[in-house]
């Protein structure tokens, strides 16, 4: 058996761990209870210093913390609080004649101690919002959020320090070391937001312990526009959902595939929408965001070198300042495939845009790449959706619309095979954080204790009887 006891988290781990059953056999009136004081908490207590954290943080407007973060998470609490009493309850299930005298059902059981380890770009959305659903199912938690935005991190902390104990959810601070050690602790479930290639570690370390995860990812979510789409519409809800956050979203669209007959067209569209909603000079507005860190300000910044050294057409944008980490809103245009751009997720202002000649050529296109969390689809024609929707996978599509899928309660979110595993959100969310545990009730005697040894000719029968009428 594993000794952790030389981990420097394993005190606050068994802390939880002895005091996971206290918290699991909370009532639905006391999950209420918590789940008002963390919403008191974000909604009241702590909302401008949310927004002044995410100002420092991300240079985030605060319309878009309102809307993307406070709204988001209270979305969540609101949520949970109308239907935990529901989820709570036992789920009543059919029992088949073969068991008569017995009743099953459904109990949805909290899965234990829990670690949240959250990304840096919605820093309190996705850090709260896993938080919400693992409160409604009766787990403890640990998170740890992203060192890349300290002010939210620190926050964060204070907020949790605030509204709970230690013994139910705690935040531990620091930098990837400390997801290190975390990760070498056997957790009964793990839910991680964040890229690729670090949910694998994520996933490989949870199998150390057989622990259950949720990996919500990203990847290169596709934007298809045929030329039947209202072309003016699109151009300007791509424009938002792309350039929102600065590009730094797992849901953004990373790449447009357009029909090429639409496309000057659609560049055209952009460009006006662009300018109406960051006038002549994004820089100065205060509509537009920052890149979070000078790492990835690099890293974007390569992309469009690289773009410019294959000769790409910059159609819009392409400024950059590295001292105030901004980039231009930037859409580009006749990128060879090999360029890094159409290879790696952006997760950045910078918009591709690649033309295709047949619906066939863009299903081929889309199923190239590693199945992605979001593919957005802009059509009036039933046929043309239906065929990309049947012919592709993926996580999660809105059609005529972008991001916006992530907003409804009622849809679980969450990827595919690269782009991530398991669902999240309202109930799927209380599902995440519960363990579906099967319960079957004997009330009278069972049919099938005629079957016990030991066996005779009668016995041969009645089994050829059950098997063919029950």
């Amino acid at each position: 058996m594993n000794d952790f006891r030389n981990n420097p988290y394993y005190e606050l781990f068994s802390k939880q761990s002895i005091n996971q059953y206290a918290v699991g056999n909370r009532s639905y009136k006391e999950r209420l209870k918590t789940l008002n004081k963390l919403q008191q908490a974000i909604e009241v207590t702590y909302r401008t210093q949310i927004q002044d954290a995410l100002q420092k943080d991300l240079g985030k407007p605060v319309v878009e913390t309102e809307l993307t973060e406070i709204y988001a998470i209270i979305g969540d609490i609101k949520f949970a609080k109308q239907n935990l009493h529901r989820w709570m309850r036992k789920q009543n299930v059919d029992t088949p004649m073969s068991l008569l005298g017995s009743s099953s059902y459904i109990k949805y059981e909290p899965k234990g101690v829990c670690l949240i380890i959250s990304p840096w770009n919605f820093p309190f959305n996705l850090t709260f919002g896993p938080l919400v659903s693992a409160i409604a199912a009766g787990n403890t938690v640990i998170i740890k959020p992203s060192e890349m935005t300290p002010n939210s991190s620190h926050l964060m902390a204070k907020i949790v320090a605030d509204v709970f104990t230690e013994d139910e959810v705690a935040v531990l601070q620091g930098e990837v070391d400390v997801s290190t050690q975390l990760l070498k602790l056997p957790f009964n479930h793990i839910f991680f937001t964040g890229s690729p290639n670090v949910g694998k570690v994520v996933m490989k370390a949870a199998s150390e312990h057989l622990a259950s995860v949720t990996l919500e990812l990203g990847g290169k979510s596709p934007t298809l526009i045929d030329k039947t789409a209202n072309i003016d519409k699109a151009a300007k809800k791509i424009m938002w959902a792309k350039f929102l956050n600065c590009g730094q979203i797992c849901v953004s669209p990373d790449y447009v595939l357009i029909d090429a007959s639409v496309k000057t067209q659609f560049i055209d569209s952009c460009k006006k929408w662009l300018q109406t909603f960051y006038n002549d000079n994004p820089k100065a507005s205060d509509s537009y965001g920052r890149i979070v860190t000078d790492k990835h300000f690099e890293r974007l910044s390569s992309y469009l070198n690289n773009a410019k050294a294959l000769d790409a057409k910059f159609e819009v944008g392409g400024q950059t300042d590295s001292a105030s980490k901004y980039i231009e809103p930037t859409i580009i245009s006749d990128l060879k495939p090999e360029a890094k751009l159409l290879e790696d997720e952006i997760f950045g202002p910078i918009l591709p845009i690649v033309t295709y000649d047949s619906l066939d050529m863009a299903v081929a296109y889309i199923n190239s790449k590693p199945r992605p969390l979001a593919l957005y689809i802009y059509s009036k024609s039933k046929t043309n959706t239906n065929t990309i929707l049947n012919n592709t996978r993926a996580g999660g599509t809105c059609i005529n619309n972008s991001v916006l899928h992530y907003t409804n309660h009622n849809l679980p979110f969450g990827g595919v095979n690269n782009s991530g595993i398991g669902k999240s959100h309202g109930f799927y969310g209380f599902q995440a954080f519960s363990n579906e545990r099967s319960v079957m009730k004997q009330h009278t005697f069972g049919v099938t204790e005629l079957l016990f040894p030991p066996y005779t000719g009668f016995k041969e029968k009645l089994a050829r009887l059950t098997i063919k009428w029950f």
